[in-house]
């Protein structure tokens, strides 16, 4: 099997190349970056499918941040994200023997859907305002692979993984998620020996994270598109942390001596968001890394990596 990564620079790009480069299913991996391809172009986009002509293409290419950058720079992450996937998709329609794998995010399901989410929450409600243009950026991706699939035949899996973390992070101050947020400000912390160390809002809120690896490993067992009953799955951990555990475990990590603290003028989120996985953990597939592990393995990478050309 050839398979195309697009976006294989990035936190998932970076793990899927670790992943697939060791897996027996594959013979030939091409690792795309925007030095060789410049997704936004269709021409670009179009020319490199041609040239390479593999057999499974897996979108990883994406304009992502927390949720500072998704409010503020709403018309950039629509924009960018609608062409990237448009562009790939368009590329592939004279190409139908080419299998997509396209990676999207939790964020396209409705701020009420119930927990927890399951992939019939699809399209049943109101988006999160903060996010809204991304989410629907994604959301038209789905949509976009289920009409080439019905009328061209490229068979298409969306995958929308929770919150994701591991090496390879954007460890922004600003713009980053928040288990790279909270490493790289506790560090900076650690390192100014403070006494105390705030996190946004109560620390109550629930959320669910996923090793980038896990997620990775999930795409290696179904690259052949076998046992696949479903073209939308939801890829999760299965378990849930509140974000004051979550700062705690942070803190043991990495020896901060200060204290924790919140900061309840700041707002808490939605309270919880938890995926179903049952569809991704009927196929065989489960997450294997623990959140301590994980985090251990991230903090690691990070101060490896300081120098070097960390994104932050």
């Amino acid at each position: 099997m050839k398979v195309l990564i697009f976006g294989s620079s990035g936190l998932v790009g970076k793990s899927l190349e670790r992943v697939l480069s060791k897996s027996t299913k594959v013979d030939e991996l091409i690792c795309s970056t925007r030095n060789d391809t410049n997704l936004i172009d269709l021409s670009s986009t179009k020319e490199k499918i041609s040239n390479e002509n593999p057999d499974l293409i897996i979108i990883a290419a994406a304009k992502v941040g927390g949720i500072y950058a998704n409010d503020t720079f709403r018309t950039e992450f629509i924009l960018e994200n609608l062409k990237i996937n448009m562009n790939i998709f368009e590329g592939c329609i004279e190409y139908p023997h080419i299998n997509i794998i396209n990676l999207g995010s939790s964020c396209i399901y409705p701020l009420n859907a119930k927990d927890p989410i399951s992939e019939t929450s699809f399209m049943k409600g109101t988006l999160e305002p903060t996010n809204s243009p991304y989410a629907m950026a994604k959301l038209s991706a789905i949509e976009i692979g289920r009409s080439i699939s019905k009328e061209y035949g490229n068979k298409v899996i969306n995958l929308m993984p929770t919150n994701l973390y591991g090496p390879n992070d954007n460890f922004s101050l600003e713009n980053s998620h928040v288990i790279p947020g909270l490493i790289h400000r506790m560090h900076l912390a650690k390192n100014a020996n403070e006494k105390e160390f705030k996190i946004w809002g109560s620390g109550k809120p629930l959320r669910e994270f996923l090793f980038v690896d896990d997620l990775s490993n999930f795409i290696e067992s179904i690259l052949d598109f076998k046992n696949i009953k479903y073209d939308l799955y939801n890829v999760g951990s299965g378990e849930e942390v509140s974000i004051i555990d979550l700062a705690l475990l942070i803190k043991k990590i990495i020896s901060f001596e200060g204290a924790i603290n919140t900061d309840i003028s700041m707002p808490d989120g939605n309270p919880r968001k938890f995926l179903d996985s049952s569809r991704a953990n009927e196929t065989g597939w489960k997450a294997k890394v623990k959140l301590e592990e994980g985090i251990k393995n991230t903090y690691e990478w990070f101060l490896n990596n300081l120098n070097n050309e960390i994104r932050t």
